[in-house]
């Protein structure tokens, strides 16, 4: 069953038309990953599906009982310590002081932020600290949905490669549901069973790439593998404004082969490429 839907989403910031004909669905324990280059709309598509925004056209509906945003800056409270921060959802739903500080005591070690930093204020914590604490903020309520805006960008590869195994976690045992954006590819195919592109003025679907493997079967050789492919693909070069490239990628196994379904606006010249 889908759990969220947009149909048909456009929007305007006032003669400005910056989304067009979006069509969305995401279904319990699925991520979507939405990418393209800056000013695409895809910050914008995020606030629309998290009700922060009402679209200028279409329908945005939604079963999801709970929903957490992460956005592209930490957005912490700057009088608030950090696990007070953490606890700020739980806080909300008139849980003890005592339960949500143990709460979000273990979730602030679940993303690698030690007990000297709980008593500490967002202007004593670094930038990728902050990032941490805004994700174990999300994880806190138990969302159903999770929206989240390039949520690993301050982050280094080791603390990266533990938030996507967090992520994924939450995805598989809880069933959670995420709509993920991001301009990393790697992040998108290391997370996502949906990959939605997008191409701007205004923002439009060009195209969907599905990727069917199991989030816990996608080692990093198989991710680095679809990446290179996703690189080669006509469609993200376009997407990204890439010259075309040098060396296409050795073809994979059909087993591994990445499935794309272009918008149907898209011209029939470009629609014939494929993945398979």
């Amino acid at each position: 069953m889908t759990a969220l839907a947009l149909r048909g989403v456009g929007h305007r910031f006032g003669p400005e038309t910056v989304l067009e004909q979006i069509d969305l669905q995401i279904a319990p324990g699925h991520v979507l990953a939405l990418l393209g280059r800056s000013g695409c709309g895809k910050t914008t598509l995020l606030r629309i599906a998290a009700g922060l925004l009402t679209p200028t056209e279409g329908q945005v509906q939604t079963d999801f009982s709970r929903s957490a945003i992460v956005f592209q800056q930490p957005s912490l409270l700057p009088w608030k310590r950090l696990l007070d921060n953490i606890a700020l959802g739980l806080k909300a739903r008139g849980l003890p002081r005592s339960e949500c500080h143990a709460r979000a005591a273990a979730l602030a070690a679940q993303v690698g932020l030690r007990p000297e930093d709980h008593a500490k204020f967002p202007a004593e914590l670094s930038g990728g600290m902050q990032s941490r604490a805004a994700l174990a903020r999300a994880f806190a309520v138990d969302p159903a949905l999770l929206l989240l805006d390039e949520p690993f960008s301050a982050l280094d590869v080791g603390l990266r490669a533990e938030m996507h195994a967090l992520l994924a976690r939450q995805v598989g045992e809880r069933g959670c549901a995420a709509l993920l954006v991001t301009h990393d590819l790697m992040d998108a195919v290391r997370l996502a069973q949906q990959l939605v592109l997008l191409r701007p003025d205004p923002g439009r679907v060009l195209a969907r790439f599905h990727l069917d493997r199991p989030l816990a079967a996608r080692d990093d050789a198989w991710v680095y593998r679809q990446t290179a492919r996703l690189l080669a693909h006509p469609l993200v070069r376009e997407a990204f404004n890439l010259p075309p490239p040098v060396d296409a990628p050795a073809a994979l196994p059909a087993h591994e082969a990445l499935r794309a379904s272009p918008h149907p606006d898209i011209p029939k010249q470009v629609r014939r490429h494929g993945c398979g």
